[in-house]
């Protein structure tokens, strides 16, 4: 078994409140998990109001399968629109 995981870091730019942060992470993680059969929370950045951190997890039994499916979750947040930047990536694949 093998567990992917991504670490997404990102800017709101145009955010002045923590409503409208909640509005925005709310927003993409209700749409990635929608589209995509992966937990999705956001796990750091909870206090700031211009930067969110949102964790992605992904199980499966093949590494390529997991690592893929973490790319795809992570493309798809560049290319919609959020008014979003991305300013980290980091992805694991753990070996269980």
């Amino acid at each position: 078994m093998n567990v992917g995981v991504a670490r997404v870091s990102l800017h709101i730019p145009e955010n002045s409140d923590l409503k409208g942060k909640r509005q925005v992470v709310k927003s993409i993680i209700g749409r990635v998990k929608s589209r995509f059969d992966v937990a999705v929370a956001e796990v750091d950045d909870n206090d700031s109001w211009r930067t969110a951190t949102i964790g992605i997890c992904c199980i499966s039994n093949d590494k390529r399968h997991s690592n893929e499916v973490l790319s795809k979750v992570v493309a798809f947040i560049e290319k919609s629109r959020f008014d979003v930047e991305i300013l980290d990536i980091s992805t694991e694949i753990i070996d269980v």
